[in-house]
């Protein structure tokens, strides 16, 4: 049984950072690529950033610069390290494992999704 679980969401205060992790058990980790997606209340679930197969990382705009996605294989491990945070970066943030080459950015492409962790933004 495959299980994604991600943790250490929370509050904090615009401009700070939080590490969000994403460990996963049941799939053979370094064969996925793994990514992270977030959606906020009313907004569409959208691409935040992942690391292809070939350990690429790619970002969405509006957090290049910011966020920073990191796998360890070891561990079976995904990581999503956010600094200067804004408030509008405050969602529920999904890690997602795909099978598929290609495609890093597309949701409908992951076979896998863990339960999400909320991350509030105050200003």
């Amino acid at each position: 049984q495959v299980q994604l679980v991600e943790s250490g969401g929370g509050l904090v205060q615009a401009g700070g950072s939080l590490r969000l992790s994403c460990a996963t058990s049941g799939l053979t980790f370094s064969g996925y690529t793994m990514a992270w997606f977030r959606q906020a209340p009313g907004k569409e679930r959208e691409f935040v950033g992942g690391r292809t197969l070939r350990n690429v990382p790619v970002y969405a705009d509006s957090v290049k610069g910011r966020f920073t996605i990191s796998r360890d294989n070891g561990k079976n491990t995904v990581y999503l390290q956010m600094n200067s945070l804004k408030p509008e970066d405050t969602a529920v943030y999904y890690c997602a494992a795909s099978a598929a080459i290609g495609g890093v950015t597309n949701s409908r492409l992951y076979q896998y999704w863990g339960q999400g962790t909320q991350v509030t933004v105050s200003s």
